[in-house]
């Protein structure tokens, strides 16, 4: 047998002990969590999902919006430009125009602005639409279909403000409503009728939102547990791997190490009885086996010493997860050592979680490669909402302590997203 047998046998050996160790713990592997019929791996770059989230944008929240605004510039409108109705105004018509303006853009702030403005502008554009949206209403009673920007309002602001806030916001819109139509000479039955109509809209409307809101959040909660299960799972898979490996290694060591050894003894006796013709064949089966036995000690050693594959468990973390759309950059054979390899994987795991519940993202990009000499660095980012303001959290704080556990170093921007950059040494 030559040595060239010898390393294809030990190269055989550590693909066989590598497949071994897969086949092992497949039946530890975490059970994917499913909505329904409808598994996660909808929220896969490339798969079924890609493009549908990549149109959420475009989505029923965003036409609904696109719907409110345009029916609102056409209220305004017509009460400005139809005589009847600007007639009879309590206010002068460019006061009432002035009025709807600042309302107009108080709401386009909100709504279409949110994320390129500062928070206290934001909320500063929601408390003049809330208070205009009433003045509007009272200073055009006759046009008995204004109060349906109360209903828009109070919808909106569901999305800011507590529901006790929204419940105060309803009753005093309805309020105004009825002494709308008052104003304008309604009877009693019809200041009943409709002040019930749309006390009646503004709490379906709110009602419904909240309840879209509760099942976003939910969604978001399961995403976070699904994120978290799949990080157990990988942890859990590299470290089942490692114990079967090293199981394999010591019988290797203890087995076929003790075979081998009482096989080279062996020939060492015989190479000092047998004749001198057969001499020269038992001590060339002598130089063999002790080779094999060296390979052996050195397999052994390599499969001890083998680290888990960073860009598997990376893959296993992003794996179906409903949303964000992942894209994962990482070198297929990319191995670092346990420690180094539980940071990164935890580290992502918490920029996956913080992304989920904080940035309203629709991709996000995952990067970790190999930096020369033996650094690893780790590039995370969104397009997400991300304030230039923000203040670092239990998970950022936790990222944070973990790289710098291990000597690296870990900075957080705002760049069109949220950016997360660290760096780890070579340890």
């Amino acid at each position: 047998m030559s040595r060239t047998s010898i390393a294809a046998i030990r190269c055989s050996l550590l693909d066989r002990i590598d497949l071994d160790a897969r086949s092992a713990v497949d039946c530890a592997q975490v059970p994917i969590v499913t909505e329904g019929d409808r598994d996660f791996r909808q929220g896969c770059a490339g798969g079924p999902g890609d493009r549908v989230d990549r149109m959420r944008r475009l989505g029923p929240d965003v036409l609904a919006g696109a719907f409110v605004s345009a029916l609102a510039v056409v209220m305004g409108a017509l009460v400005v430009f139809d005589r009847s109705i600007a007639d009879g105004l309590s206010v002068p018509r460019w006061v009432w125009a002035a009025l709807f303006a600042a309302f107009l853009l108080a709401q386009t702030a909100g709504m279409w602005w949110e994320d390129r403005l500062p928070d206290r502008l934001v909320r500063a554009s929601f408390v003049a639409q809330v208070m205009l949206a009433p003045v509007l209403v009272l200073t055009a009673p006759t046009a008995g279909w204004l109060p349906i920007l109360l209903v828009f309002t109070s919808t909106f602001a569901v999305y800011r403000v507590t529901g006790s806030s929204v419940a105060v916001i309803v009753a005093v819109y309805t309020c105004c409503v009825g002494v709308s139509v008052a104003i304008r000479g309604g009877r009693i039955s019809e200041i009943a009728l409709i002040t019930s109509i749309y006390g009646a809209l503004q709490v379906a409307s709110a009602l419904s939102v909240t309840a879209q809101l509760r099942q976003a959040r939910l969604r978001r909660e399961l995403a976070v547990a699904h994120a978290e299960l799949r990080t157990a799972s990988a942890l859990l898979d590299d470290s089942s791997r490692a114990d079967e490996r090293l199981r394999i290694a010591r019988e290797l060591h203890d087995v076929l190490g003790h075979q081998l050894t009482a096989l080279s003894l062996e020939l060492e006796v015989a190479s000092h009885r047998v004749p001198e013709p057969a001499r020269e064949h038992v001590v060339r089966a002598q130089s063999i086996a002790r080779d094999l036995l060296g390979d052996v000690r050195s397999t052994v050693g390599e499969v001890r010493a083998r680290t888990p594959v960073l860009g598997e468990s990376l893959d296993r973390l992003v794996a179906r997860l409903p949303e964000p759309v992942v894209h994962l950059t990482v070198d297929p054979e990319l191995r670092v050592d346990e420690a180094r390899a539980v940071a990164v994987v935890r580290c992502v795991q918490e920029m996956i979680t913080n992304t989920i519940r904080h940035a309203n993202a629709d991709e996000m990009w995952i990067e970790v490669r190999a930096d020369p000499p033996g650094a690893l660095s780790v590039s995370v980012r969104d397009d997400g909402r991300a304030s230039a303001e923000f203040e670092p959290g239990h998970g950022l704080q936790g990222i944070r302590e973990r790289i710098e556990g291990l000597g690296g170093t870990v900075t957080f921007s705002v760049d069109r997203g949220f950016v997360v950059q660290a760096t780890v040494p070579a340890p």
